[in-house]
């Protein structure tokens, strides 16, 4: 099987080759050095509010930084002299329990460096301490034509910078027996319907970083500021204020959504995005100095072959695969792999159009189930609930779950007989402990929501129409539950009889609402 996945991520390399390279080179990082809630860059010494998949540098961790990197003493990449950071959020199956099960990953993941030479342009490495974000995690719609006009018609908004952010973005469902999609050809992540009947190689998500810099910052407080696309997203003209071109540098990671074929459910990055369109990664370089200008300056193979590269220090799959970073303490028993009760972090998945309110740069501490918020509660015959259903536009499209949060009812009563004494003495209190075991029963309720979607003629939702909750059926469970109970019997010195001391438990009853979301279906394609 893992060499099946060898060759599927060799044709996958060879089916994305672009077209507007003159020359470039494909950067294997076939070994993961970490997946946590880490982002060094936005979050930069707190835990992530979401999770990333990470490669790269050795020394990657929460407050990671250029210097930190190349002292690392290993990199999850193929050069050795290349210790970057390279990171995007992982994406995650929704199962309809609620779990979050983190979608295997095919191959690790391609860095691709393109050394395109505009007739008056020369291409720089990019240098020490630099850093940059692309794409945007709050991102929820795409509001330029679909699918992109030809390029040769671009012009006006089509060349803003927003808009080339967003096509930056690229979705690109892989079937090995059937023709090549384009690259960066699709902005947003297929439904599960159609990565089910056509994606059975899984899909690959794309991101082209900026390559056109400001000349003078190594950063920005947004982190994309101090670059800027040129005017093709991939090749073309730098805008006014960054005409210092830099080598391009491209991510593409494969993951096996066929695996949950058939299954109920649907896919979500870890930033809460159930449409692709808040697709991002982050790149901080940890390149030896000299060596990526040496490499841009010589190896101008067509071919995209790293080892074509002899200023390269190469190492095997084996060694990139046995580098991983140290995970801190406050996130090492997370287990963000197969997460129950949502997104690991609490991230709330939001399905758009409006722009995202996820929490960014969040210190929380690792959770073993999601944040759920509180909203006023509903009243069903003979149960009293509070509902946790996401009041923004959460189940578009009829493949977000519903959270619901369970509200417990605990009473006790206890009563204790009197004691007689003819001692005049100070009692002194003395304690008695009792253990009980107490019956809890459990009524799980159903729920049923019917929720439309209208979209336009470009599949883009604009209104929701959401029903009324209505219970569909119920079912009942008992478990036990030990407790410990101390009580303090008043004693007199010379008591004429033992007293006798009664205590009554009412056992805790607790109720848990579980909503069941039937699944919607679309009147028109992915």
């Amino acid at each position: 099987m893992q060499d099946i996945y060898r060759m599927a991520f060799f044709l996958a390399a060879l089916t994305s080759f672009p077209s507007v390279a003159d020359a470039f080179w494909r950067l294997p990082c076939r070994g993961r050095s970490g997946v946590a809630r880490l982002d060094p860059i936005v979050d930069p010494g707190e835990i992530s509010s979401h999770v990333h998949a990470i490669h790269g540098g050795g020394n990657f961790g929460m407050s990671a930084n250029f210097e930190s990197l190349l002292e690392s003493d290993c990199t999850s990449c193929g050069v050795m002299q290349d210790k970057s950071a390279y990171w995007t959020p992982a994406l995650y199956f929704m199962h309809n329990d609620g779990t979050a099960e983190m979608v295997p990953q095919v191959g690790g993941m391609l860095a691709y460096y393109f050394n395109d030479k505009s007739p008056n342009d020369k291409v720089h490495a990019f240098p020490d301490g630099f850093r940059m974000l692309a794409g945007d995690p709050f991102q929820r719609n795409f509001t330029w034509p679909v699918p992109d006009p030809p390029k040769s018609e671009w012009s006006g908004a089509q060349v803003s910078q927003e808009a080339l952010r967003q096509k930056a973005v690229g979705f690109n469902c892989l079937n090995y027996g059937t023709t090549a999609e384009g690259t960066l050809d699709r902005h947003f992540m297929p439904n599960k319907t159609y990565l089910d009947e056509h994606c059975t190689d899984g899909i690959r998500l794309e991101l082209m970083f900026p390559q056109c810099w400001d000349g003078k910052n190594l950063d920005s407080d947004d982190h994309k500021s101090h670059v800027a696309y040129p005017s093709l997203v991939m090749e073309g003209d730098c805008p006014s204020g960054y005409e210092k071109r830099l080598v391009g540098l491209m991510y593409e990671t494969i993951w096996n959504t066929y695996a949950f074929k058939d299954e109920d459910g649907y896919f979500a990055l870890a930033n809460g995005d159930p449409t692709g369109y808040g697709y991002h990664g982050d790149f901080m370089t940890g390149w030896e100095s000299g060596v990526l200008q040496e490499a841009i300056d010589s190896c101008t193979n067509p071919d995209g072959n790293v080892q074509d590269c002899a200023v390269f220090d190469l190492q095997t799959q084996t060694k990139q695969q046995q580098c991983t970073f140290d995970m801190p303490t406050a996130i090492k028993t997370e287990d963000v792999l197969d997460f129950v009760g949502g997104l690991p972090g609490g991230m709330e998945i939001q399905w758009g159009p409006a722009y995202a309110l996820m929490s960014m740069g969040s210190d929380s501490e690792p959770t073993t189930t999601s944040a759920i918020p509180s909203i006023p509660s509903l009243t069903i015959p003979s149960l009293s609930l509070s509902l946790g259903i996401s009041a923004d536009a959460g189940n578009l499209l009829g493949n977000a779950a519903v959270m619901a949060t369970a509200e417990s009812v605990t009473t006790a009563s206890s009563s204790s007989s009197s004691s007689t004494s003819t001692s005049t003495s100070t009692p002194t209190p003395t304690p008695t402990t009792s253990v009980s075991i107490d019956p809890i029963t459990e009524e799980i309720v159903y729920l049923q929501r019917k929720i439309e979607v209208l979209v336009d003629t470009q599949g883009v939702p604009y209104t929701t129409i959401t029903g009324t909750p209505s219970p569909v059926s119920t079912a009942m469970t008992t478990t036990t539950e030990t407790s410990t109970v101390t009580s303090y019997v008043k004693r007199d010195t010379v008591p004429e009889e033992q007293p006798e001391e009664q205590e009554e438990f009412v056992g805790h009853a607790r109720r848990h609402l579980h909503h069941h979301h039937g699944r919607l279906h679309r009147k028109h394609g992915f």
